[in-house]
């Protein structure tokens, strides 16, 4: 995959009135829950800090990263106020640097305890978003050589007619909100993200020729079922079933798979199928000690012709739960957490 026909196909993303960016989603969706849902903020009562790296289509012709997304929270639960609070800060990279997005937002969640074993969550986050293009790197049609490619016989970069924005850089106010709902077994939830459909576009356009970025919206479910009880010293071990279903616009996926926690290690396995394909199967490995969580996934693409070009997607996560240290542990046995959200701690 070279790097004009990369180049090409962010333009179009960027700046075609008919095309519209979607959100980054990660694989390892309960390493970074506020990323899926603000009502999942706070599922911890000590800090909980995550980070995670998303490396997706590494291979190209000349190295050239085509999608990396980095993100990193901060959340805790604060019984006083019966809430959850985090802040969440997402950040992707198209094209090395062609186009880039830094999201910052705060989240906050309410929890409601309907009776002693089913509760609800009412969650709403809130923040900025900002997009920067690096104009010089982009190539457009009118560039485009049959011979030369995008120079001239002198290596000299061919003229384009394309207007340049007065401004590269454009910066969006951008809501969301969510809803939990769970027992000590299952759970079930909704998000709505970009609520304000902003208009992140370089050029102002008008309304009837793009409508903002579209509303995405999250459908997740999931499970929790002990295989084996824990004690004072090791964890329980359990089985955690779940599906995810994403929308936003014309594109969206379905997720189903497992997550399998024993003692130290953990495994998983999903299959994503979007709209219109079957996308990727997903591993993910990982260890869990004391405070610290760290896991991998590569997510193996199938069922296209570019599965053998793209080389899947890489991620990696890493978690600081201090919910697991040594002070908190007599706290957690004094409150156990009637949930099913071990996946997520």
């Amino acid at each position: 995959m070279s790097r004009q026909f990369l180049n090409t196909i962010l333009l179009l993303l960027l700046f075609s009135g008919l095309a519209q960016a979607q959100d980054p989603l990660f694989s390892q969706f309960y390493s970074m829950p506020l990323v899926l849902n603000p009502a999942f903020a706070g599922t911890t009562y000590a800090p909980r800090i995550s980070a995670a790296y998303r490396n997706q289509w590494p291979i190209h012709d000349d190295n050239t990263i085509a999608y990396a997304t980095y993100a990193a929270s901060y959340e805790q639960f604060i019984p006083a106020f019966n809430s959850g609070f985090g802040v969440l800060v997402l950040a992707d990279n198209d094209g090395s640097g062609l186009f880039k997005t830094t999201n910052f937002s705060a989240s906050y969640a309410y929890r409601i305890s309907v009776n002693d074993e089913f509760n609800i969550r009412l969650g709403i986050n809130a923040g900025f978003k900002q997009s920067t293009v690096d104009w010089g790197r982009l190539v457009f049609l009118d560039q485009l050589n049959p011979i030369t490619g995008s120079v001239d016989n002198f290596g000299n970069p061919n003229i384009t007619n394309e207007q340049r924005p007065d401004d590269l850089q454009t910066t969006v106010f951008d809501v969301g909100a969510g809803l939990l709902a769970y027992t000590s077994k299952f759970y079930g939830g909704i998000s709505l993200q970009h609520l304000t459909t902003p208009d992140e576009g370089f050029f102002k356009t008008n309304a009837s020729l793009l409508d903002g970025l579209p509303l995405r919206t999250s459908i997740h479910a999931g499970a929790e079922f002990i295989v084996k009880e824990g004690n004072k010293r090791n964890p329980s071990s359990f089985v955690s079933p779940n599906i995810l279903f994403a929308k936003q616009g014309d594109q969206g996926q379905i997720n189903a798979g497992a997550y399998y926690n024993h003692g130290l290690v953990f495994a998983g396995g999903w299959f994503r199928y979007a709209f219109s394909n079957a996308d990727a199967v997903i591993a993910v490995v990982g260890v869990q000690y004391d405070i610290l969580k760290i896991g991998y996934s590569y997510d193996f693409t199938v069922g296209s012709s570019l599965a053998a070009k793209t080389g899947g997607a890489h991620e990696i996560s890493l978690v600081l739960n201090f919910d697991n240290s040594e002070a908190m542990r007599s706290k957690r046995r004094a409150e156990r957490y009637n949930d099913c959200f071990k996946i997520f701690r």
